[in-house]
C-alpha cells in the first residue's frame, strides 16, 4: 500500500512532537500543558491562554472540607456552591482583589413558615433576568423536588411530583432533578436522571409543559426490524429506551440553552434555541467534540465526554471532559481556540469534573473527587485571543487585525489567528489578501469563497476592458468591411 507524502508528513510531525506530550505534564514551569490543533488535525503546542490563579478548598474557607460538590453557578460577583453530599448551599464573594470569603452558607429554607433541610442538592441556579432578578432555583434531588426561592431563601413554588404529567407517575420513576437553567420569561429547563427524552420544562407557575431539545438518534437495520414486528405495547416500551441522556445544562445572554451529552452517536454539545432546535454554529475544520486524537494511557479510553459548558460573554463556549479533565475553548463558529488541563491531582488537573462556570472571563471548574474549585484567569495570550474576537464581533475589523498579529507574534503556529485576520479582511472588501490568509491555513472552503468575492469585484472594476473588446468587435469588422467595398468601387470606377 502506497503512503502519500502528506501523510508521511503528518507521521513525521507527531513523532517530533510526541516527547512534547510526554514531558509536558511534569513540565515545571508551565501551570498546565495548553495545545490545539492544526489544520491537518495534528495537536500542536501552544501557549497558556488560562493560569491557574486559585485553588479553592472548603477547610481554606473556613467551612470545614466540601464532599463531593456537584454545580456552582455565578451571579454579579458571587459565586453559589451546590455542597451536595454535605446538603447545604455555599455562597462566596469574589473581591476586587481576587480574595474569596464566605458570606453564607444555606442548609434550610423556609417553607410556609417552617425550615425544611436540603438532601442531595444538585443544581443551582441564580437569576439574572429582569423579571426575576435574585431569585434563585435549588435542585434538591433526594427530596424529588426543585425549590423556587426569593432573596431571602424563602419558597416561591415548591416543584415536586404533583406537579409532574400522569404518564411520568404511571412510570413510577423517581423524579431525580440535576442541572438546571432559567430562561427570560420565567421557563425553567431541567436535567434528571433516568430521562433521555430531552430536557424537562417547566412553566413559570412551576407545572410542568413536557420535554423539548431531544436530538434524534439513528436506529440500527436489526432495532428496525424488531419494532416491525414487535406489538403495539412492545414499541411503547422501546420508545422509553432512546439512548441520549443530557448531563448538564446552561443558558446564555441571549437565552440559548447549551446542553452536553456523554452518550454515543450524537452531538457532545449542543445550541437549543426556544424551540428545542439545535443552532450551533459547527463552521470549524472540525466539529466541537474534544480532542481528534486519544489513546488508552492510564486506563482512559474513548473519545471526550462533555459535562459541561460554559458561555462566555463574546460568544465564545468552553466545554469540560470528563473523561480526561480537559477544557475545550471554541469560537462561535465553532473552530478549536486551545485545550489545557488534564487528569491528576496536580494544579490545573482534575480527577472528577462536575460543573463549570464564569465570571466575565475568568473561569472557575469544580472537582467532586478533589472538593475543590480551580480558579483560572486569562494570560497575555488569552486576553489577545479573546480581544480579536471581540473586536470582529463588534464590527471593528482593523482592531481585530492588530490583535491577531500579537498572538501571531506569541505563537506562530496559531491558525486560527491566520483566519481571523482573514475573515476580517474579508469584511473589509481586501479580498485578496483573505485569499493569502485562507491559503496559509489550507482553507479550501473559504479560499473559494474570498476567490468569489474577488472574481466579481475584479469583473466590475474592469468591466470597460470587456466592453471595450466587444465594442472593436462589434464596430471594427463592419467598417473594415465597408472601407474595402468602397476601395473596391473606386478601383472599378
Amino acid at each position: 500500500m502506497r503512503i502519500s507524502t502528506k501523510m508521511l508528513c503528518v507521521l513525521a510531525f507527531v513523532l517530533c512532537i510526541l516527547p512534547f506530550f510526554a514531558t509536558s505534564v511534569n513540565a515545571g514551569g508551565l501551570t498546565n500543558y495548553t495545545y490545539t490543533y492544526n489544520e491537518w488535525g495534528v495537536p500542536v503546542p501552544s501557549p497558556d491562554a488560562y493560569r491557574v490563579s486559585a485553588f479553592i478548598l472548603g477547610d481554606q474557607l473556613g467551612i470545614g472540607h466540601f464532599d463531593r460538590p456537584q454545580d456552582l453557578h455565578v451571579h454579579g460577583n458571587l459565586l453559589y456552591v451546590a455542597d451536595t453530599y454535605n446538603d447545604r448551599i455555599v455562597v462566596i464573594e469574589v473581591t476586587e482583589d481576587g480574595r474569596h470569603e464566605v458570606i453564607n452558607v444555606v442548609t434550610s429554607v423556609n417553607l410556609d413558615g417552617t425550615q425544611t433541610t436540603f438532601n442531595r442538592p444538585y443544581g443551582i441556579f441564580v437569576s439574572d433576568w429582569d423579571l426575576n432578578r435574585g431569585q434563585i432555583w435549588i435542585a434538591d434531588s433526594q427530596n424529588q423536588r426543585i425549590l423556587h426561592l426569593d432573596e431571602n431563601w424563602n419558597v416561591l413554588t415548591l416543584i415536586d411530583r404533583s406537579k409532574l404529567e400522569a404518564s411520568l407517575l404511571a412510570e413510577q420513576l423517581e423524579f431525580l432533578p440535576r442541572k438546571l437553567a432559567v430562561d427570560f420569561s420565567g421557563r425553567l429547563f431541567v436535567q434528571a436522571s433516568h430521562i433521555n427524552r430531552g430536557l424537562m420544562e417547566f412553566d413559570a407557575s412551576g407545572f410542568f409543559v413536557g420535554y423539548m431539545g431531544a436530538p434524534d438518534v439513528s436506529i440500527s437495520p436489526i432495532d428496525q426490524f424488531w419494532r416491525l414486528i414487535a406489538t403495539r405495547e412492545q414499541r411503547e416500551r422501546m420508545a422509553l429506551f432512546v439512548p441520549v441522556e443530557y448531563n448538564n445544562v446552561a443558558i446564555d445572554a441571549d437565552g440559548f440553552l447549551f446542553v452536553t451529552t456523554a452518550s454515543a452517536g450524537v452531538d457532545p454539545v449542543r445550541r437549543l434555541n426556544a424551540m428545542g432546535n439545535d443552532v450551533m454554529i459547527r463552521n470549524g475544520l472540525e466539529d466541537p467534540i474534544g480532542d481528534l486524537w486519544y489513546g488508552t494511557a492510564a486506563g482512559i479510553a474513548g473519545p471526550s465526554q462533555f459535562v459541561a459548558v460554559t458561555p462566555m460573554p463574546n460568544d465564545t463556549f468552553i466545554t469540560f471532559d470528563g473523561n480526561r479533565g480537559r477544557l475545550f475553548a471554541y469560537d462561535s463558529q465553532g473552530e478549536l481556540l486551545y485545550v489545557w488541563g488534564g487528569v491528576g491531582n496536580r494544579e490545573g488537573h482534575f480527577m472528577l469534573p462536575t460543573a463549570l462556570v464564569n465570571m466575565d472571563f475568568t473561569l472557575f471548574a469544580l472537582d467532586a473527587t478533589a472538593a475543590a474549585i480551580t480558579r483560572f484567569d486569562l494570560t497575555e495570550y488569552g486576553q489577545f485571543i479573546n480581544s480579536a474576537l471581540e473586536m470582529y464581533q463588534r464590527g471593528l475589523y482593523e482592531e481585530s487585525v492588530v490583535y491577531w498579529q500579537e498572538v501571531l507574534r506569541m505563537n506562530g503556529n496559531f491558525g486560527l489567528a491566520y483566519i481571523g485576520i482573514a475573515r476580517s479582511y474579508l469584511r473589509q472588501g481586501y479580498y485578496r489578501e483573505a485569499m493569502e490568509m485562507f491559503r496559509i491555513q489550507n482553507d479550501a472552503s473559504n479560499f473559494g469563497r474570498a476567490f468569489s468575492f474577488y472574481r466579481m469585484v475584479w469583473m466590475e472594476e474592469n468591466f470597460w476592458m470587456f466592453a471595450l473588446v466587444i465594442g472593436v468587435l462589434m464596430i471594427v469588422p463592419p467598417v473594415v468591411r465597408r472601407g474595402l467595398r468602397l476601395r473596391r468601387e473606386i478601383l472599378e470606377s
